[in-house]
């Protein structure tokens, strides 16, 4: 059986080099149906699965809200078994949770139920009367939201995302993380899902309803993303047919990781969600209908010693796509957007791999984008 530190070290790593995509797409004039050229995009996911460990992908493009593109390969099961996976297949989003987490608790800015600059110890007293939190009087909304705090990761041998069997109340990850040694000082950038567990907490206690309410009410009903929802049991899965994903262990054993422990997740990678949905989501944060610009900048902007993207891309031209991702053991899930929000590149992987050769997937996913948006590019 793979061990808890083992299984930890993945999720972190995963969720970390998932922030790391950043390409490019060729000059485009408009964002208009008839101008957009949209590959094989059925092609593209073949061709990720054919290029190993990957059991099955799906993706789709939307041009302008509207579905120009879709594709399935693979299976749902490892071995070709249990039939294919339709595009409109729903699937782990992973870190991509975290805007829409981040974009609920800026709205409560924009209302002026909460403030930027507002104390972790003001808005949950108990995490520091408990110790949960190590400087919580210091930590600020936005420390969190940029993940500038300084708080170490929940994960850790005491919290083990591979058992469904087990529930964890946040105050147990947040134990979880307090024994860790601090990895920075309170302003420079470190990677940190505790972050976000504490986001969701805030938005709880000021609303008076779960976070997985307030995600519903305030996106993804707004949105019309009816097939997402944000699971907080233990054992609750994805619901209708889906790729299943496996991790292989250090003996070479491989397991079906399909029920990762939802209360490991919460708003910091929990999220369910479609191609169609999270395209919708992205093309509104895009555009400027969740938040005001000066709010939405709070996301996006590169925090004191985050890595900026890197310049150019894997095309030539424009405009550059804004990538989100996430990941964990069994997937790889990724989208794309043009700075104007009118172009999405939706896409789901599952695999049968270890943590190295994820992030291998990863990156392989990087040319399905080349080979739909640029031709050439992937031909040379």
């Amino acid at each position: 059986m793979v061990s808890r530190q083992s299984a930890v070290a993945r999720v972190v790593s995963a969720g970390c080099a998932a922030l790391a995509l950043s390409v490019s797409a060729p000059a485009i004039a408009s964002t208009d149906n008839a101008s957009v050229k949209v590959g094989d995009v059925r092609k593209a996911m073949a061709a990720l699965v054919k290029s190993g460990h990957v059991v099955g992908a799906i993706g789709e493009v939307y041009v302008n809200g509207k579905r120009a593109g879709k594709g399935s390969a693979g299976s749902r099961l490892l071995d070709g078994d249990g039939g294919a996976i339709p595009s409109t297949a729903r699937y782990r989003i992973g870190s991509q949770t975290k805007n829409m987490t981040a974009t609920a608790a800026l709205q409560l800015v924009r209302s002026g139920e909460l403030k930027l600059d507002d104390k972790l110890s003001e808005l949950l007293p108990e995490v520091a009367e408990k110790d949960l939190v190590e400087r919580a009087d210091e930590i600020t909304v936005r420390d969190l939201i940029k993940q500038t705090s300084g708080i170490p990761d929940f994960l850790t041998p005491d919290i083990d995302p591979l058992d469904s069997t087990v529930t964890y109340r946040p105050v147990d990850l947040l134990s979880a993380s307090r024994k860790r040694q601090r990895p920075s000082e309170i302003g420079t950038f470190n990677y940190s899902n505790t972050n976000y567990i504490l986001i969701g907490m805030i938005i709880e206690k000021l609303t008076g309803h779960s976070l997985a309410t307030e995600l519903k009410r305030r996106i993804f009903t707004p949105l019309g993303m009816r097939d997402t929802y944000l699971p907080v049991k233990a054992a609750e899965g994805i619901k209708g047919p889906h790729g299943h994903g496996y991790m292989v262990d250090e003996t070479g054993k491989v397991l079906d990781v399909d029920k990762l422990n939802a209360t490991t997740m919460l708003g910091a990678g929990g999220v369910i969600s479609t191609a169609h949905d999270i395209s919708a989501f992205e093309r509104a944060f895009v555009q400027g209908r969740l938040l005001p610009d000066s709010l939405s900048k709070v996301i996006t902007d590169p925090a004191p010693g985050q890595q900026p993207p890197p310049k150019g891309g894997l095309c030539e031209g424009n405009p550059s796509f804004q990538p989100r991702g996430g990941s964990a053991p069994g997937f790889v899930a990724v989208t794309y957007t043009s700075p104007d929000g009118k172009l999405q590149f939706a896409v789901s992987v599952t695999v049968a791999a270890d943590d190295a050769e994820r992030g291998g997937v990863g990156r392989r996913v990087d040319q399905a984008l080349i080979s739909v948006f640029c031709p050439a590019s992937a031909a040379g």
